[in-house]
């Protein structure tokens, strides 16, 4: 049976994050979502197959410490 495509909202409320967790990871964690006109789409199998990869566990990189002298 085919998934059905879910909107940024419903992903967000899937996986329990914020939609704007939703976006930062389509731009910079190769999330796997398709624009559909204006909206991004994407499938639950997809996203199912994304999380058990590991990617979305993945720290952003943090600025470097400054030292105080």
């Amino acid at each position: 049976m085919e998934s059905r495509w879910m909107s940024v909202d419903e992903i967000a409320t899937y996986l329990g994050v914020s939609r704007d967790t939703v976006y930062r990871w389509i731009d910079g964690r190769g999330f796997p979502a398709h624009k559909v006109g204006r909206s991004w789409k994407s499938k639950v199998a997809e996203i199912d197959e994304w999380v058990k990869s590991g990617r979305g566990a993945e720290k952003e990189p943090s600025e470097p410490e400054r030292s105080r002298e």
